[in-house]
């Protein structure tokens, strides 16, 4: 499938973004600009059943598939978010960028996350802006805008890929190109002992003090910093 995207500047220099769940190229309003202040030409996507891209079959495989349709090989740089890391580990063999980026990656779920229900996930869609704002208090105003807007335009079946069961990891056992993963502070996804394990395959391993999954919104300045080197 062919994603929809959308571009922020102009140059050689190219990093890619791609979103997590229930979110769309939007969610980058701040990080894209400050990137092509860095000098790149950044292109971000709607995953499939996102934003503005076509709804279709929903597996983990066929999102990495649709980020090789879409995307150009060979970027400066790469970076993902969640479900999206996930998406573009799966297709950086592929897509071949310098350096990628995963920030919370959703690879695998801990113990603690297993019982989580996808119908959950799909009653979000209808949440009040208000109950929005209360759960993420750090996002600013156009964050929780944006939010509501993006949630419009998802496709809650999209849940399904989800990989909710201990059986189900998808952690690289190296990384493809150098790669750094950010963490959240706590991340679910990232436990300490995955922040030891990934360090010890060859990533560069680095937490967003503070900053909870969606760690461009909950802290813009410390997420950028974090990128120090890589970006």
């Amino acid at each position: 499938m062919r994603l929809h995207t959308r571009e922020w500047g102009t140059g050689d220099r190219i990093a890619l973004l791609v979103h997590g769940l229930m979110s769309d190229h939007r969610t980058w309003h701040r990080v894209a600009p400050a990137l092509v202040d860095r000098g790149y030409r950044v292109i971000g996507v709607d995953l499939r059943g996102h934003g503005a891209s076509e709804r279709g079959d929903y597996r983990i495989e066929l999102f990495a598939d649709d980020l090789v349709e879409t995307l150009p090989t060979g970027a400066e740089l790469a970076l993902g978010h969640s479900i999206g890391a996930l998406s573009l580990s799966l297709a950086v063999d592929r897509l071949r960028p310098a350096r990628a980026v995963y920030a919370d990656p959703a690879w695998a779920f801990d113990g603690s996350a297993q019982m989580l229900d996808p119908t959950i996930f799909a009653q979000i869609k209808t949440v009040s802006r208000r109950l929005l704002w209360s759960f993420n208090p750090r996002w600013d105003e156009a964050d929780v805008d944006i939010e509501v807007a993006t949630l419009a335009d998802w496709d809650p079946a999209t849940v399904h890929t989800l990989p909710l069961s201990e059986r189900t990891d998808w952690t690289p056992e190296r990384p493809v190109v150098p790669s750094l993963v950010l963490a959240a502070d706590p991340s679910r996804l990232v436990s300490e002992g995955l922040k030891k394990e990934l360090a010890s395959r060859g990533f560069e391993v680095r937490t967003v003090l503070g900053a909870g999954h969606t760690l461009h919104r909950d802290d813009f300045d410390g997420f950028m910093e974090a990128l120090d080197g890589w970006a």
